[in-house]
């Protein structure tokens, strides 16, 4: 009977005395021992489409089944390339909307960022499907494309009225600011204004004279690129001054100096304002207006003031230019309610607002005084009544938890400049925060169990 050889020879491991130090022990151990190390340089053929490298159930496909369900004309209108005529395909819009409405339910905002996604990132390739998309395309779309956003959020909350998701029982308006893309330090007076304007502009001739006396000294492109560059510097002082008079005016309304006033030279529209911090930085001030039972935001607009007064009624009128309809109740917080205000908006809408403390702690603040108006001496009586607290809680729970859930998702500090790509950028977080309340709401309109987006069909 032959004898049975034990699977590991007795001199496989050699011995180790207990007197060898651990680390001796262990570069021993690493020596003798058989391991599989990774060896990246083999060759690897993999068979898979991209409509395989996602689950049914993936958000890209939530987005994209979105996205082809709605009324694009708006992003069409600006394609030149036509069936019959010259020049180079332009990506489909959807495309691009589906990026940018991803890339803000993930917490990406930048243009650069959201390019690489699409080379490495299975979603955002499967979102492209084999289209290749560069940043510049991406950051054109943002900006050039705020008016057909404007349209989409409106036909969005009229398809979920449409629905019976969004009823127009009652609303919350809250606002919310976001750091600019534009440093403290930035800022400047009119004189020093008029100065870099001046110095910019000597810059500018000195760069064409340097072309025409020597226009082979240097590669035609960095020219351009130093031209460019002083243009643009120039145009930014010039917006800086041409908003200077308003700026100096808000000082002259407040008590304040009005020569203090001072503008960034980075971005023009920015304003210092006071954050949630205490502190002051340049930032843009965002209003929402959001359906308090769907959670649905119906209203966006983007203002460069640092206080809340005065935004009610312009709001109000916004929603109903939108849909031709307004809430029966708006719910706001204690820095709206201004009596001029409550006054235009009484015939449209009843409104829920704190009633400031008085000084003197005998006085009954729900109580109306000589001078109030009809609508504001309703408001001071209605807000003591049970049933005008059980309405208010309402607003914290809807306008406080977008505003949370915009922060989430990366809206803290911007990275564009300018009014215009602003408002663009929060019609893309409102965009994106109802297209999931939808799937929620009413997941018809976004083909959840329905077609290619959420359930993919197998060939043949």
């Amino acid at each position: 009977m032959s004898e049975t050889k034990p699977l590991f020879a007795d001199d496989a491991m050699p011995e180790v005395t207990a007197c060898a130090p651990a680390a001796a022990e262990a570069v021993l151990r690493k020596t003798v021992a058989r391991v599989l190390m990774p060896n990246r340089s083999q060759l690897e053929f993999r068979a898979s489409d991209l409509e395989s490298v996602l689950s049914p159930g993936h958000r890209a496909r939530l987005v994209w089944g979105y996205v082809e369900r709605q009324e694009l004309a708006g992003l069409y209108a600006g394609i030149k390339a036509v069936d019959g005529g010259v020049g180079r395909p332009a990506i489909a819009p959807e495309i691009l909307y589906a990026l940018w409405l991803y890339a803000t339910l993930e917490g990406v905002g930048s243009a650069r960022a959201i390019a690489r996604l699409t080379e490495v990132h299975d979603a955002y390739r499967w979102i492209c499907g084999g289209v290749q998309v560069n940043y510049h395309t991406l950051a054109d779309f943002r900006s050039h494309q705020g008016e057909a956003l404007d349209d989409l959020l409106t036909n969005n909350v009229t398809s979920l009225m449409a629905a019976g998701a969004v009823k127009f029982k009652g609303s919350a308006q809250d606002g919310m600011r976001v750091r600019a893309s534009a440093g403290a330090a930035s800022f400047r007076r009119e004189e020093t204004l008029k100065a870099y304007l001046e110095a910019v502009r000597q810059r500018v001739a000195r760069l064409k004279a340097q072309v025409d006396d020597d226009p082979v000294g240097e590669s035609a492109r960095k020219q351009a690129a130093q031209q460019r560059a002083v243009a643009e510097r120039e145009a930014r002082i010039e917006a800086a001054l041409a908003r200077q008079p308003e700026l100096a005016a808000i000082k002259k309304g407040q008590g304040k100096d009005p020569g203090e006033a001072r503008c960034s030279t980075t971005d023009a529209d920015a304003t210092n304002m006071k954050m949630g911090d205490g502190g002051f930085r340049p930032a843009f001030n965002f209003q929402y207006v959001t359906d308090t039972e769907s959670q649905v935001i119906i209203g966006v607009e983007v203002v460069t003031v640092g206080t809340d007064q005065g935004q009610l009624a312009t709001m109000v009128e916004q929603v109903s230019e939108r849909y031709g309809q307004v809430p029966e109740n708006w719910l706001v917080d204690g820095g709206y309610p201004g009596h001029g205000q409550i006054d235009a908006v009484a015939e449209h809408t009843t409104v829920y607002a704190p009633v400031p403390k008085a000084k003197d702690p005998q006085v009954d603040i729900h109580q109306p005084k000589a001078k109030d108006s009809p609508a504001v001496a309703e408001w001071r009586q209605r807000m003591a009544s049970d049933e005008a607290k059980r309405l208010y809680k309402d607003r914290a729970s809807t306008a406080e938890c977008v505003n949370a859930l915009a922060r989430n998702r990366g809206l803290n500090r911007l990275l564009v400049r300018g009014l215009k790509r602003v408002k663009a950028v929060a019609l893309l977080f409102a965009l994106a925060h109802n297209l999931m309340r939808t799937a929620t709401l009413a997941p018809h309109l976004v083909g959840i169990g329905r077609g290619t987006s959420v359930v993919p069909q197998i060939a043949g």
